[in-house]
């Protein structure tokens, strides 16, 4: 923020300085060509001809000549070279004889006066001013005045040199504003960050802690139900819905700590480590670890990304669990298959109307809100007693695609069926080892 104050205030005085500078020089240059060019035509009008002889006596005494740095008269008769009278100070004040012939040339094709830069020959850059003196019908002669520009450059030059530094000093004052008021503006955003980091560490322990506690009391209930009616009818009936519970308990602690992660990643309290892995393994690892895995079959080939392992074993483990609640009956099969750059993940359920795919991917969406084709799923969950979904899965999904630049879309399974893409580059640096992003707001899919 303070460098990005700096730059803009830096350039706006470097456009400013450029245009005084310029504005400045032309002035200079103006006023200069008017002093020299009035004091030629007044010279000019002070002399004269009579009778083809030109009289110079009103130069000794005229206040403009007086005061002229360099002062001489070019006379030529018709067709001749011009030859240099009353040269004041020196003659080595006067421009080589070259420059003269062209001054004097110039006069004649303009008729009037002309204004030209040019170097004495003792060295040093002048301005001159060639004023025409008129022999009846014909120009006879020229009062040429000189005046040094040494001193109109070093003004000028100070002039830059102070502009330098006051833009200079202007653009540190700017930064030093810019980083005092960028730092009292980002303070509310900085305690408030560091506010839902408390919280988010507290909800993360708070959510935790009573999930953990309700797995122990089910897995106790479950062992006493049944050593207590172990010859009694209902005891498979309780050992399932133990069972069921103790389910519902694992995917609500895993939905908890991936909504916390997707916060925390979002809010920027925490960083995204991307690595080189094994994609193919953590398929397998992730499948193998869910409850209800005997159904699913993996088919994988070796394939090295550069992901966050945690959010994509979240993302692998979210397809599979909706492949699985709304790909039919309970127990349907669910292929998972692991090529390079993509997970897929196929069930053999209704699937999902294209006009509602990309929905599906929005947060709060379940199956019971996407349209006539996810209704069917819905009811054959229902119907088999699985818990309708929550509405985050997918959205996660998509989440974590975008985080590691890849997609997640959904699509017909030829024969029938649904079937989810995950993509993820497979472009990994071979010298880097680890990589980071601030979140999905930085990061584009």
């Amino acid at each position: 923020m303070t460098l990005l104050f700096a730059s803009t205030t830096a350039a706006c005085l470097v456009v400013l300085a450029v245009v005084a500078v310029r504005i400045d020089s032309q002035s200079r240059r103006s006023g200069l060509d008017h002093e020299v060019g009035s004091r030629a035509v007044g010279l000019s009008r002070a002399v004269w001809f009579d009778t083809g002889v030109l009289h110079l006596e009103p130069l000794r005494e005229d206040e403009l000549a007086q005061g002229a740095q360099v002062l001489a008269v070019l006379q030529a008769a018709p067709g001749q070279t011009p030859r240099v009278r009353n040269v004041v100070p020196g003659r080595s004040s006067l421009p080589g004889r070259d420059r003269l012939d062209e001054v004097w040339r110039s006069v004649l094709d303009e008729q009037g006066t002309v204004l030209v830069s040019a170097p004495a020959a003792e060295g040093g850059r002048l301005r001159w001013a060639a004023a025409p003196v008129w022999d009846e019908d014909r120009i006879g002669a020229a009062v040429l005045v000189g005046t040094e520009l040494a001193r109109s450059d070093r003004d000028h030059d100070l002039l830059v040199r102070w502009l330098a530094l006051g833009c200079t000093a202007l653009v540190c004052c700017a930064a030093a504003v810019g980083h005092l008021l960028s730092g009292r503006a980002m303070r509310p955003a900085l305690r408030g960050l560091a506010q839902q980091e408390q919280f988010l560490a507290e909800a993360a322990h708070e959510l935790r802690t009573p999930l953990a506690t309700l797995r122990l009391v089910v897995e106790r209930s479950s062992s006493s139900g049944a050593s207590g009616i172990s010859g009694s009818s209902g005891a498979p009936g309780a050992s399932g819905a133990s069972d069921e519970a103790l389910r519902l308990v694992d995917r609500l602690s895993r939905l908890v700590t991936g909504l916390l992660a997707r916060a925390r990643l979002e809010s920027g309290a925490q960083r995204a480590e991307l690595v080189p892995l094994r994609l193919d393994q953590l398929v397998e690892t992730t499948v193998e670890e869910l409850p209800d895995h005997e159904s699913v079959t993996v088919s994988t080939e070796p394939v090295v990304v550069l992901g966050d392992p945690d959010l994509l074993a979240q993302a692998v483990r979210n397809l599979v669990e909706n492949a699985q609640r709304h790909g039919g009956p309970a127990g349907s099969p669910v292929e998972v298959t692991v090529a390079p750059g993509l997970v897929t993940v196929r069930d053999h359920g209704a699937g999902v109307p294209p006009a509602d795919r990309e929905r599906v991917f929005g947060r709060g969406v379940t199956g019971a809100s996407s349209g006539t084709g996810a209704d069917s799923q819905s009811r054959a969950a229902t119907e088999t007693g699985a818990a309708s979904g929550t509405g985050a899965g997918l959205a996660i999904v998509r989440w974590v695609a975008g985080l590691h630049h890849g997609t997640a879309r959904l699509a017909d399974a030829p024969g029938g069926g649904l079937l989810a893409e995950l993509r993820l580059p497979t472009d990994v640096p071979p010298a880097s080892s680890s990589s980071s992003h601030e979140g999905p707001g930085t990061v584009g899919a």
